[in-house]
């Protein structure tokens, strides 16, 4: 027996959840169906109290959450403003300063864990009317004459006119439904965790550009007079293993070195988790009655963080089309709406991509003109004040054309 729906959204991670917050009150039978359970997940049990799994939410993403009502529920104390950002060259003289107060703005963003905003969000959803279908693995995808068919590996079959998949970069439905999509191995490795500092963190995102890859240090609240970072080392798979094998005292030192002692030693490290970097691109976003958002459409190198932020956008883009044609009275699953969606997200996100791949092949260049033209071009651009401001904005999300829920 099928079980029919008017909207089913596959993947109930933060974007594929906010999807659902913006849809929670437009009249449609919707359900969000995850393989993991739908419940909130419990505070990390690591010696520092957080998770290495952390996002650097842009002033758009912090938007979208507070209108979804999610973003209240995120206790103050376990997020992060950072009103700064440094990034220089180890190769050189190259170094840009960020400071929000330029743009008259509070902050940059935040940096947040991930299942702090995953909680909050599952409890807008539990106090909505969307039917949370946890355990619930798609095994098969079936097109029928009304719409599609999604076969569970545990029996059941939901039907819907239109389904959205959010399942994340190794998308299942995305590869069910067969979209093409452009790929490549980034041949690093991201070593993360969460380390304990002995200086403050300044309220600033540290960012050092090595050969090997860049290492970032992303400011976490202190507590009890301790201070912390979330860490995300890109290197290549042979030094990733080198660092990896480590004791917690020798990975301290050389984390300490590798940011030039900036914020003094580092006194303690998480646990630590290597993932291997890959970029994925779908080459259409939609067809009919069926769309991919965040990271089952795109995932980008984690350079900027703007992983997230791309895909907060896209479900806030995604759920003003959607609404908007329902109330015009079109069919929400035809192939022309689904498209003024993919005609939105598909070039801004290109063009996030494309500036983080130059970035990250720019600075993994060691010809000595290269080094010498990043270096100088950095410098050009920490003394021009209006550009640097219109990257920044950009950043932000405050820039271009935004959805409805992302403005403030």
């Amino acid at each position: 027996m099928q079980q029919r729906y008017d909207l089913i959204v596959v993947g109930a991670g933060m974007v594929g959840s906010a999807l659902a917050c913006a849809l929670a009150d437009s009249g449609l039978r919707l359900a969000l169906l995850d393989a993991q359970p739908l419940q909130p997940l419990p505070e990390p049990a690591s010696g520092s109290g957080y998770d290495p799994r952390v996002s650097a939410l842009s002033a758009a993403s912090e938007q979208i959450l507070r209108a979804l009502g999610a973003w209240q529920l995120i206790p103050a104390a376990r997020r992060c403003a950072y009103r700064h950002m440094c990034v220089w060259d180890a190769e050189g003289t190259g170094e840009v300063q960020f400071d929000a107060h330029a743009l008259s703005e509070p902050r940059l963003g935040h940096i947040v864990e991930n299942w702090q905003v995953q909680n909050a969000l599952l409890s807008v959803l539990q106090s909505s009317s969307i039917e949370l279908l946890g355990v619930s693995r798609v095994r098969g995808l079936v097109r029928e004459e009304d719409g599609w068919r999604l076969n569970l590996e545990d029996g059941r079959q939901l039907q819907a006119p239109l389904v959205l998949g959010a399942d994340g970069a190794r998308s299942q439905l995305r590869e069910l439904a067969g979209f093409a999509m452009r790929e490549w191995d980034y041949l690093h490795h991201a070593v993360v965790t969460t380390v304990e500092l002995s200086e403050p963190h300044q309220d600033t995102a540290w960012q050092r550009f090595l050969p090997s890859g860049p290492l970032a240090f992303l400011p976490l609240p202190s507590r009890d007079g301790k201070h912390y970072c979330s860490i995300v080392w890109s290197l290549l798979p042979e030094a990733a293993e080198q660092v990896m094998a480590l004791d917690d005292k020798a990975f301290c030192t050389a984390l300490g070195e590798a940011l030039e002692c900036r914020l003094g030693p580092v006194l303690a490290a998480d646990r630590r988790a290597c993932i291997p970097l890959r970029q994925r691109h779908a080459k259409r976003y939609v067809m009919p009655g069926l769309a991919l958002l965040g990271d089952a459409a795109h995932s980008i190198h984690p350079l900027a963080g703007q992983g997230v932020n791309l895909g907060f956008l896209d479900a806030a883009q995604l759920a003003e089309v959607l609404l908007a044609a329902r109330e015009r009275g079109e069919n929400i699953a035809d192939l022309a709406v689904l498209e003024r969606y993919e005609r939105a997200r598909m070039g801004n996100n290109l063009a996030v991509m494309a500036a983080m791949e130059g970035f990250e092949r720019l600075f993994h260049a060691d010809a000595l003109p290269l080094r010498w033209l990043r270096n100088t071009g950095m410098q050009l651009f920490e003394h021009a004040p209006r550009l640097k401001a219109g990257v920044m904005r950009q950043a932000m999300g405050l820039g271009g054309e935004l959805p409805s829920l992302a403005r403030s």
